[in-house]
């Protein structure tokens, strides 16, 4: 099983919906959490809505710091925020792959409520083909450079 660690400034909305969507996904194949560098402590609302929308188990999700995942010793850590991306990650991420796989992020559209549904909508969605592509992967190569490059054949930075 691959430990997938999913980080944006705040966790409250794309490094959510990834965790939900890649464990609904990669049901037995990954165990996916997400953390924040400065996590707001709750989860955005329409996060909420529309994972349970698509089927998709919300038990569990809370917005936390990444300082509280050291001991999870993630395979993979995935931002998806590209302030994220920039930020000096914690020492203990040391010996995990790092990828970016930036995300527009559905909860700072203006607009009206079918433009807001239909971002959030299409953001699940991106992210689902992502953790499909992931599938594809061998999970069991654990090499920190073999992982490297099957994310970036998957289109990671």
């Amino acid at each position: 099983m691959l430990k997938v660690l999913f980080i944006c400034t705040h966790n409250r909305c794309r490094s959510i919906l990834s965790e939900a969507i890649t464990n609904h996904v990669g049901r037995g194949k990954f165990d996916a959490r997400s953390a924040g560098s400065q996590p707001v402590g709750e989860v955005h609302p329409l996060s909420i809505k529309y994972l349970q929308e698509a089927g998709i188990a919300i038990n569990g999700l809370k917005s936390q710091s990444w300082d509280e995942f050291e001991a999870f010793a993630p395979d993979v850590v995935i931002t998806v925020c590209d302030s994220a991306a920039g930020e000096a990650c914690p020492l203990w991420f040391g010996n995990s792959v790092k990828v970016h796989w930036g995300l527009s992020d559905p909860s700072k559209l203006a607009g009206n409520d079918e433009e807001i549904a239909d971002a959030f909508r299409a953001t699940i969605e991106q992210i689902t083909q992502r953790v499909q592509a992931m599938l594809s992967m061998d999970l069991n190569a654990k090499n920190p450079q073999a992982l490297r490059d099957a994310f970036s054949v998957l289109g990671a930075q």
